[in-house]
């Protein structure tokens, strides 16, 4: 899997965070002056977080480079790598580290309420370090923020992947990340016409594979003119939350992708992957191993 040319499998850029956890009695949560909570939680750990710890895991080389603030929670996004052993390049961001409330309901369905005052439009990563760390890699992960590094990236050759999450298929920001991309995540949840937006992306941009995630329901697997349903997997444990489940499914899906895998493959890898974060409790940021995935894949894990 890893190469003699490259340091690095994958890349990721982006989506260094901090999210605090609430886990409240139903979803949508009807208006009341005050609710009885469990202990509120505060961890490390957003959309660019869960891609790198989730490839790491599955035995891919991986870096990770974001900007993030000089503040509490920028320190536990910086222990979070440290102590999963990743690689972290930290640019300052003078907004503060990326912040979200979380509201979790008991089905494991998320709500998630982003802090849009951390990023400044200024805030950029410097395009030399983007291009000193695409020579010595295979592969990008880009997230949401870092639209500005796709050309660089493109120039050094790698391949790039890129999740649009709740994209409505009209919001003229996410195109940019869409046509660029080589492997195109995104989620069903906003779209009228799943396969319409997804065949779209594939027709004006350089697409090799589109999948929209649908949760329960499994996903849609848009490779070339064939659109095919991957089932979803049943998880090893019971479903408490959702979080992270679109992250790991694109980080099992990357797995499989760069091993050569066919798409099918890599669409399962994704599933089981997916389905395993839906297990983990929003507080923790546990994720699938390679050996746990691989047996899943196989048919050998047991409940």
């Amino acid at each position: 899997m890893p190469t003699a040319e490259t340091e690095i499998d994958v890349l990721v850029l982006g989506g260094a965070g901090v999210d605090s956890i609430v886990y409240v009695p139903e979803l949508p949560l009807p208006y009341a002056d005050s609710y009885m909570v469990p202990a509120i939680g505060m961890r490390a750990g957003q959309t660019g977080d869960f891609v790198a710890m989730g490839v790491q895991a599955l035995g891919l080389r991986t870096h990770h480079v974001d900007l993030i603030g000089d503040d509490h929670e920028g320190d536990l996004v910086r222990a979070l790598h440290r102590e999963r052993g990743i690689p972290f390049t930290e640019v300052p961001q003078r907004g503060g580290t990326k912040r979200a409330v979380n509201l979790v309901g008991p089905d494991g369905r998320r709500l998630s309420l982003y802090d849009n005052s951390r990023s400044l439009e200024a805030d950029r990563l410097p395009p030399a370090l983007i291009e000193s760390l695409a020579t010595v890699s295979r592969h990008a992960h880009v997230s949401l923020t870092c639209a500005f590094a796709l050309p660089t990236l493109r120039a050094k050759g790698l391949t790039i992947s890129t999740d649009l999450h709740n994209w409505d298929g009209a919001q003229t920001y996410h195109e940019a990340f869409a046509h660029e991309a080589d492997l195109v995540f995104l989620s069903a949840t906003a779209l009228k016409d799943p396969e319409q937006t997804m065949r779209r992306i594939a027709a004006r941009g350089r697409a090799r594979a589109v999948v929209a995630t649908a949760g329960a329901d499994g996903a849609h697997l848009l490779f070339g003119d064939e659109l095919t349903h991957v089932p979803a997997v049943t998880p090893p444990a019971p479903v408490v939350d959702s979080n992270g489940a679109g992250d790991a499914f694109a980080s099992g899906y990357l797995f499989g992708w760069l091993a050569g895998e066919a798409p099918h493959t890599c669409a399962r890898y994704g599933a089981i992957a997916g389905a395993y974060a839906c297990t983990v409790p929003s507080t923790r940021t546990d994720v699938i191993g390679k050996d746990q995935l691989l047996a899943m894949a196989a048919g050998k894990h047991r409940r």
